[in-house]
């Protein structure tokens, strides 16, 4: 990433702000929907996260972690929302349904589905630390470090937390009679 572009959104030139959203808009939404697996939701958690970028970005320090910095926004602010929508589903005395990502009315493609959905399902079974770090270094290629820092935690616990990922990942799909993990 151009560290220029990010140096001028310190300074507060809103083009160049606008520009580095542009930049991330994509990945952005594929963490926020994960997270919160609703497209309106995700849309609207993006919205709130550049809000948040965009007032306190003249306090970021190092310009070239303007990336970890952003997806370490957007995550507070889906787990914001996920709060959120626990609190307003306890006041209603409804029980979460757990909804799936996929489409209901989607015909099945096959044994690829099936496995996708079986892996999908033994990561929302792992516990949030350990998802968060399957999620950003499979599905949004972050490295070790780049985790560490959008997380704040040392690179040894996210190294820890990965094993402890694939491990966990591995019993579940035995236990499903999948062994690709």
């Amino acid at each position: 990433m151009d560290t220029q572009i990010v140096e001028a959104a310190i300074k507060g030139d809103s083009e160049a702000f606008y520009e580095l959203m542009n930049l991330h808009k994509t990945q952005l939404f594929r963490i926020a929907f994960r997270y919160l697996q609703s497209e309106q939701d995700a849309l609207e958690a993006i919205q709130e996260t550049t809000f948040r970028a965009y007032r306190s970005v003249k306090r970021l320090r190092e310009p070239e972690y303007f990336q970890t910095w952003l997806i370490r926004i957007l995550i507070n602010t889906c787990h914001d929302e996920l709060k959120h929508q626990r609190v307003q589903t306890s006041l209603r005395g409804v029980n979460p349904n757990g909804s799936t990502v996929f489409d209901d009315s989607a015909e099945p493609g096959g044994n690829a589905d099936l496995q996708r959905l079986d892996i999908l399902s033994a990561l929302d079974r792992l516990e949030v630390k350990h998802r968060q770090v399957i999620e950003l270094k499979y599905f949004e290629d972050l490295t070790i470090r780049e985790i560490a820092i959008t997380l704040e935690r040392p690179e040894g616990t996210i190294k820890t937390w990965l094993n402890h990922s694939y491990k966990q990942l591995r019993e579940h799909l035995r236990d499903r009679g999948e062994s690709r993990v």
